[in-house]
């Protein structure tokens, strides 16, 4: 995967959510991720969708849901800039309040089904 697509899918916020909370929790259904972002279903579809097109992440159904996660094989440039996601966002309450939400969101039984 070349620089400029990575940069472009990192520069939304949004995304850069997304790909922190696949990075740190796995695979994730995308109602997982809709109550962890607080976010419109439509908002965090588009959004996973512009990652899979530009080959950051991978989907997988499983009868109505989708399951996200990020791609098997990094390249170099993306895994790099994967492991300074994770370490910068350390430091940032969005994303420590993510990640409370999607424990929240794997607790609660009126989701959708476990990640896998």
């Amino acid at each position: 995967m070349k620089l400029l697509p990575i940069y472009e899918c990192l520069r939304d916020p949004t995304r850069l959510r997304l790909l922190h909370l696949l990075q740190t929790a796995g695979p994730l259904c995308v109602c997982h991720l809709q109550h962890a972002l607080n976010e419109p279903q439509v908002k965090i579809s588009k959004h996973l969708a512009y990652l899979r097109r530009h080959g950051l992440v991978q989907a997988r159904r499983d009868g109505q849901w989708m399951h996200y996660r990020l791609v098997t094989r990094p390249s170099v440039a993306l895994a790099r800039n994967l492991d300074c996601l994770r370490d910068c966002a350390a430091g940032e309450p969005i994303f420590a309040r993510d990640v409370k939400r999607l424990q929240s969101a794997q607790a609660s039984s009126r989701l959708c089904g476990p990640a896998s």
